[in-house]
């Protein structure tokens, strides 16, 4: 299942981001899925960051939401789930992961966003949803494409609007 978004301000980037967050806390609350993974796929300043702070700021985290390009992942602990951001772009192998003990992080009540996983391929677990964001040069702003990839995936873009 695929659903194509076309987004013309950066604040539609932020919004977007955060009905997704509302549409999967609900389903972990009603024990429809146990967790998510999302794979993030962009150029560089496209807007995976922008996103992903619509995400987390919509489910009460008020603080800064900014890229783990550094560090790795960026966890939000929030009171009723945990949030795991991570950016490997600057990862050199996949194997890295294994050290950071990243089969951990996808556990129940919890929601990984993950920036360039092509560069954890054959360690990260399968997503449940791919989202490509692009520049869209002929109409301005950018296409969001998203694709399920499991069941669980598929429920949320069934609700997405």
């Amino acid at each position: 299942m695929n659903k194509k978004i076309h987004l013309e301000e950066e604040s539609e980037t932020v919004t977007l981001g955060g009905r997704l967050a509302s549409i999967m806390v609900d389903l972990i609350d009603q024990n429809q899925a146990k967790g998510f993974s999302i794979y993030l796929d962009g150029d560089l300043g496209v807007g995976k960051t922008t996103f992903t702070r619509g995400f987390v700021q919509s489910l009460g985290y008020d603080g800064i939401v900014k890229s783990p390009t550094y560090t790795l992942v960026e966890n939000y602990q929030l009171a009723h789930i945990n949030i795991f951001h991570f950016d490997l772009y600057r990862l050199a192998d996949p194997e890295e992961l294994e050290y950071i003990g990243i089969r951990e992080y996808f556990a129940e009540r919890s929601i990984c966003l993950i920036e360039w996983p092509y560069k954890g391929e054959g360690v990260l677990p399968v997503p449940d949803l791919i989202i490509k964001i692009e520049y869209d040069h002929e109409l301005s702003g950018r296409d969001v494409e998203f694709e399920a990839i499991t069941e669980e995936g598929a429920k949320v873009l069934g609700i997405l609007p």
